[in-house]
């Protein structure tokens, strides 16, 4: 018998959800394990040298999960590979950036530290920040040729304590992403990039992180919209037409 595909993930891992409606999608089979349920499957992927999920294994082979088109590859599916044009990704990306800038400037006082995700320790504080981090990571592949992303974007930035600290990081992090888009000449942005889940396209990399700040914001508008009375610059999901974008919110 062939050995079980497994899914290894974690609640609130935006990767992790759209993977495991990908692989639904394309009616593969697997085996989902949550490594925050199974602490045997966190210490198997630590022994595999794999700090990040979402990861598939299979046998002795496993991939990282990032690339939609590698994961179909993994499992020998062939799919379509259509993304809107970088520069359209790019507008969508500032757009969800300035969306979680808003949001964040509303969040009450007193709220930072809450947990809105069971099982998952990670509080509005750091959700609000995350998103912001994955441009961050981004910048500083394409401008410094940082290859792991993750010593950036899975940070712990214990400094940002308050919503001036988180308005300040997002600032910064959204004037360094402008100069960076308007300093481009080809603005089809048709070159090829090293990530730690290998080389790719760098729109493949762009249209990824456009989603995935996409998710982030709107987990935090879900969760402010029931905390906020008069919550406004809320995001508008029609931004999300042409994007992969996972269709559970948490997991």
């Amino acid at each position: 018998m062939a050995d079980p595909l497994r899914v290894y993930w974690q609640p609130g891992c935006s990767s992790c959800v759209k993977v495991k409606e990908f692989l639904a999608r394309l009616d593969v089979p697997f085996v989902s394990v949550n490594i925050l349920d199974e602490p045997e499957a966190r210490q198997e992927l630590v022994a595999r040298g794999v700090r990040s999920v979402p990861v598939l294994i299979r046998g002795e082979e496993m991939i990282f999960a990032q690339s939609l088109k590698d994961v179909a590859a993994f499992v020998g599916k062939s799919v379509h590979d259509m993304r809107l044009p970088a520069a359209e990704l790019m507008s969508r990306w500032r757009y969800f950036l300035a969306t979680a800038r808003g949001l964040i400037a509303q969040i009450p006082p007193g709220h930072l530290e809450t947990r809105p995700i069971a099982k998952r320790d990670r509080s509005v504080c750091q959700l609000s920040y995350h998103i912001f981090q994955i441009p961050d990571s981004f910048l500083q592949a394409v401008e410094s040729g940082l290859k792991d992303t993750r010593d950036v974007s899975n940070a712990m930035l214990d400094h940002l304590k308050t919503v001036p600290d988180l308005l300040n990081y997002a600032d910064s992090v959204i004037a360094r992403h402008d100069r960076w888009w308007a300093a481009q000449d080809d603005k089809t942005c048709g070159f090829r990039m090293h990530t730690y889940y290998g080389e790719q396209d760098a729109d493949q990399v762009i249209e990824r992180s456009t989603w995935h700040s996409a998710q982030h914001t709107r987990q935090l508008d879900y969760v402010l919209g029931s905390e906020v009375s008069g919550l406004h610059g809320r995001l508008d999901t029609a931004k999300f037409d042409g994007l992969p974008m996972p269709d559970g919110l948490w997991q």
